[in-house]
């Protein structure tokens, strides 16, 4: 048992470090936080439209959508481009050689024209309060009494974040 004592004291004493004094200094740990955005769609689907009856003396109307994020602070502008079947300033659906014509509006009021590209047309700004993703409602119309052929319309519209 004495050994024991002896060898744990000798094991003790080597294992002890012997400190002169001590410094100190601070060390700074940084980062930056760039603006950064994303965007994703859901489409504008206007459903039937009806130029004999329903949509003869009004218009048909829907809605599709914008989720945005973006880095918090950031602020952005959102522009919607002119489609692939642009004519005289007016967003056209094509079906083969036939056109439905359509409008694309940031407010439910259906006034204010969504996209640079277009008379009287502008961008969305959107500051970002926090990271979380935001819904935001594109609206759009169908002019009423089109004379148009039987058919499935379709066109593209890109939807551009700049921040």
């Amino acid at each position: 048992m004495k050994r024991a004592i002896l060898s744990l004291t000798i094991l003790g004493l080597i294992s002890v470090p012997a400190f002169a004094g001590s410094a100190t200094a601070n060390l700074s740990v940084t980062a930056s936080v760039s603006a950064n955005c994303t965007i994703s769609t859901a489409p504008v689907a206007f459903g039937a439209y009806d130029p004999v009856s329903a949509n003869a003396a009004t218009n048909l109307n829907g809605t599709g959508t914008l989720t945005v994020a973006c880095t918090k602070g950031a602020t952005a502008t959102i522009d919607l481009g002119n489609g692939s079947n642009l004519s005289g300033g007016t967003r056209r659906m094509g079906s083969g050689s036939d056109f439905l014509n359509y409008s694309l509006y940031k407010d439910a009021a259906r006034t204010q024209v969504w996209g640079t590209g277009l008379a009287g047309g502008t961008t969305l700004t959107y500051n970002s309060a926090s990271k979380n993703s935001v819904a935001i409602t594109v609206y759009g119309t169908v002019p009423q009494a089109q004379d148009v052929t039987v058919g499935a319309y379709t066109d593209t519209v890109v939807a551009t974040i700049n921040y």
